[in-house]
């Protein structure tokens, strides 16, 4: 159980190889208190040099400085860094994104498949 009584979801709810692409599926709130869950997920999969690293956020609904940060981190350990894609962020997050402006430094995606298959 965690601080909050066990009410927070898991932030990684999957990871899936896609054709030398890894897609990793956040959800939830993803902050200080859950950030070293993620940054362990996103440096393993970073780790292993996927010909592209898709961080998919339909279910994420919150991400603070912390989130943000893990995301840029993780971008920075490709060696491509364009092969780093975000796909799907609802409105609460693509916000997030546009206020700490890296939404220029970011490419996003409408849908996963737009996603997998743009060119990096």
């Amino acid at each position: 159980m965690d601080e909050t009584g066990g009410l927070r979801e898991t932030p990684v709810t999957a990871v899936e190889d896609r054709d030398g692409a890894i897609v990793v599926r956040l959800a939830g709130e993803l902050d200080l208190y859950n950030a070293h869950l993620v940054r362990d997920v996103l440096l393993a999969a970073a780790k292993r040099e996927p010909e592209r690293l898709v961080i998919e956020l339909s279910q994420v609904t919150f991400v603070d400085s912390t989130g943000l940060g893990i995301l840029i981190e993780a971008r920075t350990k490709l060696a491509n860094r364009s092969a780093f894609l975000l796909a799907e962020p609802r409105l609460e997050t693509r916000r997030a994104l546009e206020i700490s402006g890296l939404d220029r430094h970011f490419t996003v995606h409408e849908s996963l498949g737009d996603a997998l298959s743009a060119p990096v």
